[in-house]
C-alpha cells in the first residue's frame, strides 16, 4: 500500500469550524441546589459550602475561603474535607499520633504535644479520622473542584539529557 492509496480521499480545507466551548456539567443546577441534599450533613449551609467551594476552586487558601463564606476556617476545611480534598493538618505520623488518642493509648495533652497543634488543628484531624466523605457531594461538585492531572510545569523542566 503506497501513501496514494492511503490519503486518497482525504481532503484539506483552509478553515476551521467553531464549535464553541465545550461545557464539562451538565446539571444544569447552580452548586446551591446540588448541595441541599446534603445540608444535614454539611458542617455549615449549602450556600456557604458553595461559596467555600468557589472561593477554593478560584485558587484561595482554605482561610480565604472560610472568610468568603462567613464561616469558620475549621468549618470551611471540614466541608471540604467531605467534598473529597485532603486537608488533613498532620503527615502520616501525625495522623498515627491522633488514631492512638482516638484509642486512648494517650493521653489529649501528650498527642497535641506530639503533633505541635493548636486547637483548631486538632479538632479538624478528629474530625477527619472520625467522619466519611460525602462520595455523593463530591460528584455534585466535582467539576467545581477538578483539578487537571498530571505536572502543569513539566514542559518547562530540563530533562537529565538535557544536561549532556
Amino acid at each position: 500500500m503506497s501513501l496514494d492509496d492511503i490519503a486518497a480521499g482525504l481532503e484539506v480545507t483552509t478553515t476551521q469550524r467553531d464549535r464553541g466551548v465545550a461545557v464539562a456539567d451538565d446539571t444544569g443546577a447552580s452548586t446551591v441546589e446540588r448541595l441541599r441534599p446534603f445540608a444535614d450533613a454539611l458542617p455549615c449551609t449549602p450556600a456557604a459550602a458553595a461559596t467555600v467551594v468557589a472561593a477554593y476552586a478560584d485558587g484561595g487558601s482554605v482561610g480565604d475561603a472560610a472568610r468568603e463564606a462567613n464561616v469558620a476556617p475549621v468549618t470551611a476545611a471540614k466541608t471540604l474535607y467531605l467534598l473529597g480534598e485532603e486537608v488533613f493538618p498532620f503527615g502520616p505520623t501525625g495522623r498515627d499520633v491522633v488514631r492512638d488518642w482516638l484509642d486512648a493509648r494517650i493521653a489529649r495533652t501528650t498527642a497535641k504535644r506530639l503533633v505541635d497543634a493548636d486547637d483548631d488543628e486538632f479538632a479538624l484531624a478528629v474530625y477527619v479520622e472520625t467522619h466519611d466523605r460525602l462520595p455523593a457531594a463530591e460528584e455534585a461538585v466535582a467539576d467545581a473542584l477538578a483539578v487537571e492531572p498530571g505536572d502543569p510545569l513539566a514542559d518547562a523542566r530540563s530533562d537529565l539529557s538535557d544536561l549532556l
